[in-house]
């Protein structure tokens, strides 16, 4: 399907691997040009070998998301190299590293640098790219949250903390934003493998027994029977789709909302 978004630039922050690499991939399979933001120096490769295999004009940027200051000399550099922006996806995030149930088994000092990463990060984009974008009166933003973020996921309570949070300033910056026909939405991913899933396991497992221990493939499996009705993997391909939709005027009347790729884990009314 052609969502014409052919010509556009889309800035993909985090997008040097799991989510964020596929969202990239994608929008580039639509004709998007890009510019990869990331903490990871391999940004630089991902970004090499997406504009060897699409064709698209793909600029990378190591930047810490976290940090104002870069994200703003970031974003003086898409605009030097492209003259426009036109979509800003922040996949970027982080989880503690720890298991947080009950919450006693972190400490406030765990909380810091995982919500500075989760909600700082799309506050900080957001800052830094929408006053070009009010100029040109287009374009969409997309922040990313999580189910833990709607149910109080007890696994990682800073986590869902602070995704809860991208939830609330996804709809303050939509309302702000609308007069300017500027959308922002936030994608909520359900169970997918990357990383920061696999961290969640490893938490996990560190705190049992020796005879209660599982492989990740046994622990991730059994969960996603239990947690989603579809009882399968969401992947970050699915996540892609999602995300270059809502940025294509076929979604130009969608703004304000969290939309959930999660197998039915969390269904709304």
């Amino acid at each position: 399907m052609d969502l014409e978004l052919g010509g556009s630039v889309a800035v993909v922050i985090g997008g040097a691997s799991g989510i964020g690499l596929a969202i990239a991939r994608q929008f580039a399979r639509e004709g998007a040009d890009l510019a990869l933001l990331d903490i990871a120096p391999s940004v630089q490769a991902m970004a090499g070998e997406i504009r060897e295999q699409s064709g698209v004009s793909v600029h990378a940027c190591i930047v810490d998301a976290a940090e104002y200051d870069a994200m703003c000399r970031a974003a003086e550099e898409v605009l030097a190299t492209f003259g426009r922006c036109d979509h800003v996806v922040v996949p970027a995030g982080i989880g503690s590293g720890k298991f947080g149930f009950p919450f006693w088994n972190l400490t406030p000092a765990d909380w810091d640098r995982v919500l500075r990463v989760n909600i700082m990060a799309p506050v900080h984009a957001a800052h830094a790219f929408a006053p070009t974008m009010i100029q040109t009166r287009r374009g969409s933003f997309q922040f990313f949250a999580s189910v833990a973020a709607q149910i109080g996921s007890q696994t990682d309570p800073p986590y869902s903390a602070a995704k809860a949070a991208v939830v609330n300033f996804t709809q303050c910056a939509a309302k702000d934003l609308a007069r300017y026909q500027i959308r922002v939405n936030a994608i909520s991913p359900g169970m997918i493998k990357t990383p920061l899933n696999r961290s969640v396991w490893e938490a996990w497992n560190r705190q049992q027994p020796e005879a209660n221990r599982r492989s990740y493939d046994d622990w991730a499996e059994e969960k996603i029977r239990v947690v989603s009705p579809l009882g399968r993997w969401q992947t970050p391909e699915d996540v892609a789709a999602l995300s270059v939709f809502l940025a294509s005027d076929r979604a130009r009347n969608i703004t304000g909302q969290t939309l959930n790729v999660d197998g039915g884990q969390v269904m709304h009314s």
